[in-house]
């Protein structure tokens, strides 16, 4: 069976992508250094979402390294991400092992040569956590499902822009509450995003760093899609659950 750690990875590549919508924070009375630390999350997040929303197709290479709670050692793996409006991604592993995901809509297809399969289903299923679906469907209104917070201590990142915090609100049974954080890091000048991490409830942190990033170079329709090579096996996707 193809690793379900490879699943969320396409939500969270949407966010690169995807427009964020970002209000009602609550301003705690009398605390003008936590004021201050929101006014300048909001211009962070509207700065990010004025770069994206400029932004037809999108081509970059990424690093994930994921820390699994009581593992000393974390998994790391690299490849190319293409992304073009409306909803199309095309997400390639290509260390340590190969692998290509797409993503039209909610139709997700992942190949891994390796085993000779095409995983098919919806990204809604397959997600084991829908606090990243919800943070990076570009239509979704993020205040319904998320608090933006300054980063704890007010921790910055390159060139000094403060990192931005989303903290799920409580909705749904806790059982499948997995995520209790996701911090995003913006380049400075271009305000694409620079790094994703999402901190689960299991102790478990994904981090995804993004390079060499290329906006609006007319990407191919054609690059989105996959024809199922002879002899490859296509799997209908179980639905996940949390961990």
């Amino acid at each position: 069976m193809i690793a379900s750690k490879r699943v969320l990875v396409p939500a969270v590549a949407l966010l690169v992508f995807g427009s964020v919508f970002l209000a009602g924070y609550a301003v705690a009375a009398g605390d003008r250094h936590e004021e201050k630390g929101l006014k300048e999350v909001r211009e962070v997040v509207k700065k990010i979402q004025a770069r994206y929303e400029q932004t037809k197709d999108l081509q970059a290479e990424f690093r994930q390294v994921t820390t699994i709670e009581g593992f000393a050692t974390p998994l790391t793996s690299s490849g190319n991400l293409f992304i073009k409006k409306p909803g199309k991604l095309r997400w390639d592993y290509r260390e340590p092992d190969v692998q290509e995901i797409y993503v039209n809509g909610n139709e997700l297809m992942m190949y891994v040569p390796q085993h000779k399969q095409v995983l098919v289903g919806k990204l809604t299923q397959m997600a084991a956590s829908q606090a990243p679906l919800q943070l990076l469907q570009g239509a979704a209104k993020l205040e319904e499902h998320f608090e933006a917070q300054a980063a704890l201590g007010g921790e910055r990142g390159e060139g000094g822009i403060p990192l931005v915090t989303l903290i799920p609100k409580d909705a749904g049974p806790e059982s499948v509450r997995t995520v209790v954080r996701i911090v995003v890091e913006a380049q400075p000048k271009t305000y694409f995003i620079k790094t994703v991490s999402i901190h689960e409830v299991s102790g478990n942190i994904a981090t995804f760093q993004f390079s060499n990033l290329q906006p609006n170079t007319g990407l191919k329709g054609a690059l989105f899609e996959f024809a199922v090579p002879a002899g490859v096996e296509v799997v209908k996707a179980p639905a996940l659950g949390p961990p």
